[in-house]
């Protein structure tokens, strides 16, 4: 090993420590941005995520492009339409802050063994890349497990609904009444709840139930809307006998629901544990290079 590879490589180091140090103390003031945040959820500490931003906002990103399209609707499913924009730049934020990271370690442990091959630099490349494309594969797991939680309670809210028409209450009541009941705090329920709202607030009812299948993007749901808006359109009598049979389906589809979502629970985990390893590994070899190196 050259003086001067190793001195290259050190001096790499050194400029990124810096370039940390500077950005960390520009982006202090974006630090606000991210305090309402779930720490489970973006488990990153608030400082990074704010020197991701504050790149962001230096080269004045507008978070227009094709790409960002496809984020902000699984946002959109996942966090409704008032906040998605809001997550789309936490988004972002969040994937900048991996990367940096990522450069941060990676520089660390080249500079520690003193030279850079073509092994370490593909290596090196493909492990900032899969930092920077990890918050991708995590975001569209989020919106599958969303969806599956939304069949999983989609069946017994039909069942419900059912019930109360049955019993001689108009669709909107039926819908209030399970609304304002609040048994469960979930997806479904909330988006149950927003449409009562939408329609008290003066949104048609037809186009109250025609965004709330559109927010969910569950096949199910696309089904019951378009029964709904036939009743409503055609005045068929047969709205209970029709919802009968979807929910004799749902049921069905209840239990795949529930057997893939056990299934997405085992990988949940993944991104960290992949983290962790590689903390791990750079640890346990770091003393093995440097002695094969003669430091």
């Amino acid at each position: 090993m050259s003086a001067a590879g190793f001195s290259y490589v050190q001096v790499v180091f050194l400029l990124v420590l810096i370039a940390f140090f500077v950005l960390y103390r520009h982006a202090r003031q974006y630090l606000s941005f991210f305090a309402a945040l779930d720490k489970e959820e973006f488990p990153l500490p608030q400082s990074l995520l704010a020197m991701g931003h504050a790149l962001l906002q230096a080269v004045r990103y507008k978070y227009s492009t094709p790409y960002d399209q496809g984020l902000h609707k699984h946002l959109l499913e996942l966090y409704g339409s008032t906040n998605a924009r809001y997550f789309l730049q936490v988004f972002w934020a969040n994937k900048l802050a991996y990367l940096l990271l990522g450069v941060l370690l990676v520089s660390f442990f080249l500079a520690a063994l003193g030279a850079v091959d073509a092994v370490l630099g593909v290596f090196s490349l493909c492990l900032l890349g899969a930092l920077f494309l990890a918050p991708d594969y995590d975001l569209k797991k989020k919106a599958i497990q969303r969806r599956l939680t939304v069949q999983l309670d989609f069946p017994d809210f039909l069942n419900k609904l059912i019930l109360l028409i049955n019993a001689g209450l108009t669709l909107q009541n039926a819908w209030e009444r399970i609304a304002r009941a609040k048994q469960k705090d979930t997806f479904l329920y909330r988006e149950v709840e927003r449409v009562i709202y939408e329609i008290n607030s003066g949104k048609p009812e037809s186009q109250a139930y025609e965004d709330f299948a559109r927010r969910l993007r569950v096949p199910e749901i696309s089904r019951f809307t378009a029964v709904v808006l036939q009743n409503q359109k055609k005045g068929s009598a047969e709205l209970v006998p029709v919802l009968r049979l979807q929910a004799a389906e749902c049921w069905e589809m209840r239990k795949n629901a529930a057997k893939r979502l056990g299934e997405e629970a085992s990988t949940k985990l993944l991104f960290p544990m992949m983290l962790m390893f590689i903390a791990i590994l750079l640890i346990v070899a770091m003393p093995a290079v440097l002695a094969m190196q003669g430091i």
